[in-house]
């Protein structure tokens, strides 16, 4: 295992040509089967985009994210398309976890915070980044997009989750 991975302090990575850090926190939504959030939220860690480094990179601390998870289980399961889990980016570490001998993601701290599952049904009108889209599901397919303030405080209220946004 290597040691922990510092993020760049533009917390710009390859994958963020547009964006510019900004004063205060980003929101984020990461794409991830229930089972494997479920796992983060016991373990207090994010891993998405099956291990990958700079997805968690683009993040800082401070900021927030949201996991959808479009099924039950990787691969299978139930359909789910919903909203399962929120936490704040807890430090600057980024980290491999050996799982097993061949399979060593990187992984990020997170904070997560009591909520309950909220279907992306019931907010499809009232997001952004859905509103109005035939094809709403295609930010998702990326595993891991930014969203406005607006929207993460609107998911959050529909998670019945309490977050303290500056």
């Amino acid at each position: 295992m290597r040691e922990a991975v510092s993020v760049p302090e533009s917390g710009l990575s390859d994958g963020d040509a547009g964006f510019e850090r900004t004063a205060g926190p980003r929101y984020w939504i990461g794409v991830v089967s229930a089972s494997h959030v479920e796992r983060g939220v016991q373990g207090g860690f994010a891993q998405m985009c099956h291990g990958k480094s700079a997805p968690l990179r683009r993040m800082q601390p401070g900021d927030w994210l949201v996991y959808y998870s479009p099924r039950t289980e990787m691969g299978g399961g139930q359909p789910l398309q919903a909203f399962t889990a929120i936490g704040r980016v807890a430090d600057d570490r980024v980290y491999e976890h050996a799982m097993s001998a061949t399979f060593v993601p990187f992984r990020r701290n997170i904070a997560y915070v009591p909520c309950r599952e909220a279907r992306i049904a019931d907010l499809l009108d009232r997001l952004s980044f859905t509103s109005g889209k035939r094809n709403w599901g295609y930010p998702f397919r990326t595993g891991q997009f930014e969203i406005e303030r607006e929207d993460f405080l609107m998911i959050a209220e529909a998670m019945h989750a309490t977050v303290n946004v500056q």
